[in-house]
C-alpha cells in the first residue's frame, strides 16, 4: 500500500495581486522495482563497492569524503557538507505567475516531472477560482520559481477539481533534433495508405494508463518467486523483427500488420480481470490486446 501524501514544501501562487497558499505534493509514487544484488557465484556472498584514493590506492571511509570542482586539470576547491547545504538551501516560497498559455503550446520534451498543488490554510476559495478559471479558458499558467539553488520555469495546469505543476527544462538545455541528422525519406502512396489503414486501425480517442501494465516486472516477479521454489526458468529466445531491406518487404509488413490486427485474438488472451468492467463498445473494433477498445474518456482539466 502506498504511504499517504505528504507534502514537501509550503509555496504561494502569485499573479497579479492574487496570493494563493498552496502545499506542494509529488504526484508520482516511488518505483517499485525489482533490485537484485550482486554476489559471488562460487558461494553466494554479498559483494560491496568500495572507494580508493587515487594518490595512494588505499581505501577512503565516507566520513573522510568531501566534494571537489576541478577548474583546471587535476586542481580542485573544496566544499564541505555545511558549504553545499547553504548554498542549495537558497529558494524561494513564491511561485510568480506572469503569463497564460495554451497547454498544447508546450511541446513534452520540455517537462521535468510532475507535482500536485493543493489549497493551505484559506487559501481554499482563490485556489478554486484559479482552477476553474484555467479549465473554462483552456489554458495553462507560466511562472518562475527559484528551488534549492536552481531556477525552474513552471506551468501549473487544471486536473481533475485542483492544480498541477510541471517544471520545465530551459530551451539551453534541451539538445536540438536537427543535431540527429534525420532526412525525410520518399514514401509512396501505396505505403503511406497502408500506413494510415493501420494507424486508423489501432487508434483510440485517448491514452488511458489503465490499459498498460509493466509486463516485465510481472515476468521477472514470476521468475524470481519459481526461482524461491527450486524450479529452472525456461529460458525463451525474444523475437526480433527483422529489418526490411526494401519497399516490396514494407509493403508487406505493413499488410501482415494490418491483417494480424484484424484477426480476432485467442479468448484466453482477451480474458479481463473480475473486478474490472469490460468496455461498452465492441472489442471488435480494436482486437489487439495492447489496444483494447475505445473507452469512454475520463473528464480532465484541459
Amino acid at each position: 500500500m502506498p504511504s499517504p501524501a505528504r507534502s514537501i514544501a509550503s509555496l504561494t501562487l502569485s499573479f497579479g495581486l492574487v496570493a494563493i497558499p498552496v502545499k506542494l505534493y509529488s504526484a508520482t509514487l516511488p518505483a517499485e522495482r525489482l533490485s537484485f544484488n550482486l554476489l559471488r557465484e562460487k558461494d553466494g556472498s554479498r559483494v560491496k563497492q568500495q572507494y580508493v584514493a587515487v594518490a595512494d590506492g588505499k581505501p577512503v571511509e565516507r566520513s573522510e569524503m568531501v566534494k571537489g570542482y576541478e577548474f583546471a586539470k587535476d586542481q580542485y576547491v573544496m566544499f564541505s557538507a555545511e558549504e553545499l547545504k547553504a548554498l542549495e538551501d537558497a529558494h524561494s516560497n513564491v511561485i510568480d505567475i506572469g503569463r497564460f498559455a495554451p497547454l498544447e503550446s508546450v511541446d513534452p520534451v520540455y517537462f521535468d516531472g510532475t507535482y500536485y498543488f493543493a489549497p493551505d490554510k484559506g487559501g481554499a476559495k482563490p485556489y478554486t477560482l484559479l482552477a476553474t478559471a484555467l479549465q473554462r479558458a483552456r489554458q495553462c499558467a507560466l511562472g518562475r520559481w527559484v528551488s534549492h539553488g536552481k531556477e525552474h520555469i513552471v506551468i501549473i495546469r487544471p486536473i481533475d477539481a485542483g492544480l498541477a505543476m510541471h517544471p520545465l527544462h530551459f530551451k539551453a538545455e534541451i539538445r536540438p533534433f536537427k543535431e540527429l541528422g534525420v532526412e525525410p525519406a520518399p514514401v509512396s502512396d501505396a505505403e503511406m495508405q497502408l500506413a494510415q489503414q493501420l494507424v486508423d486501425h489501432l487508434k483510440v480517442r485517448r491514452f488511458d494508463p489503465n490499459d498498460y501494465v509493466d509486463e516485465f516486472k510481472t515476468r521477472v516477479a514470476t521468475a524470481i518467486q519459481e526461482k524461491i521454489a527450486g524450479h529452472d526458468i525456461a529460458l525463451a529466445a525474444t523475437p526480433v523483427a527483422e529489418p526490411i531491406g526494401n519497399v516490396l518487404d514494407l509493403i508487406a509488413a505493413l499488410k501482415a500488420s494490418l491483417a494480424a490486427n484484424r484477426a480476432p485474438p485467442p479468448a484466453a488472451v482477451i480474458a479481463r480481470p473480475k473486478d474490472r468492467k469490460a468496455p461498452k463498445r465492441a472489442t471488435a473494433q480494436h482486437p489487439s490486446t495492447h489496444h483494447p477498445a475505445t473507452k469512454r474518456s475520463r473528464r480532465s482539466g484541459v
